[in-house]
């Protein structure tokens, strides 16, 4: 079995949500939350802005924990080809400065503020959805019960 500790951002400004589009080695490229891998022995609370400004140039402030998803991906489905499990740490981050620009050398492109109303018509990961309820409506302990593994959310 795989494991990955992942930090994502949920920029939500004016009625529009920070969202990248992420492009797979083979396949179509989905759209989704800047954000990504915790590094050895670095804070989650710190990855969610290093990401944030590697994959959008935008610098980002958190304002709070939303919620940690934990998920099971089937190795029939898995990349690698084994059982995996995703922890995601979703945080509310509020843009603070920097230039939106694609990330350089990297797998997401095009960031891109999305009006809300149009999240549920692109084909988009399924940490959008959770990252958008997450901020929207907090559960009261931060904890996403676990669901089935829904991947990619197709329209």
């Amino acid at each position: 079995m795989s494991f990955r500790l992942a930090a994502y951002a949920v920029c939500i400004e004016r009625g529009r949500v920070l969202l990248a589009r992420h492009v797979a080695g083979q396949g179509e490229p989905t759209w989704t939350l800047p954000g990504g891998g915790v590094e050895h022995g670095e804070d989650p609370f710190d990855a969610v802005t290093r990401e944030l400004r590697e994959e959008t140039g935008l610098e980002g402030a958190v304002e709070r924990l939303l919620g940690v998803d934990s998920r099971m991906i089937p190795a029939a489905v898995a990349r690698a080809g084994v059982d995996h499990q995703n922890v995601g740490i979703f945080y509310r981050v509020h843009v603070i400065g920097g230039m939106l620009r694609a990330e350089t050398d990297g797998a997401t492109i095009d960031p891109t503020w999305t009006p809300l109303g149009q999240v549920s018509g692109l084909r988009r990961s399924s940490l959008v959805d959770t990252g958008v309820s997450l901020a929207q409506t907090v559960p009261p302990t931060g904890h996403v019960p676990p669901t089935p593994y829904g991947g990619l959310i197709q329209h």
